[in-house]
């Protein structure tokens, strides 16, 4: 990785299959290098995968197989923009139907616990509308959803 800061994720022995995933669903996202454990490790033995190079939307990760100590959580997430209810769509179904789950607001979980933010562009401009009545607006009905309806949420900044 030629990255002076690279975001670490650490997974339990799933880390290439996390990364493949992402690259074969998101934009601009790739595995880079895959690398096997020169010794065993307290989760893994000699020639297991041990780290995977990958990129999300362009940013540098390193998928670490560290085991079962840590888990991911909300505190870090990967925000998506989206250009469109189709491409909204798309990125919440592939992960949310690949074992996943939804939450609010935007936000779901892939099956390996890390959390995304399908972010419409739309939702982000009527939400910081300048006029303050359309913003709340908007706001008020993001807070309501799970994955963002675009059209409805064009019609709360509307009024």
């Amino acid at each position: 990785m030629t990255s002076k800061n690279t975001i670490c994720l650490w997974y339990d022995g799933t880390a290439l299959e996390a990364a493949q995933f992402y690259a074969e669903t998101i934009p601009d996202s790739a595995v880079a290098a895959v690398h096997r454990s020169p010794g065993d490790y307290p989760s893994g033995k000699q020639g297991d995968v041990l780290t995977v190079e990958f990129t999300v939307a362009g940013i540098p990760c390193l998928g670490l197989n560290g085991g079962p100590a840590f888990k991911h959580s909300e505190a870090f997430s990967f925000q998506i923009a989206t250009d469109d209810q189709a491409e909204t769509d798309r990125l919440w179904n592939a992960i949310v139907g690949n074992g996943g789950q939804e939450s609010a607001c935007g936000w779901c979980k892939d099956k390996w616990g890390l959390s995304w933010q399908i972010t419409p562009r739309a939702l982000t401009a009527a939400i910081t509308d300048p006029d303050p009545a359309a913003a709340k607006r908007a706001f008020e009905a993001m807070m309501q959803m799970g994955k963002i309806d675009i059209a409805k949420i064009e019609a709360a900044r509307r009024g």
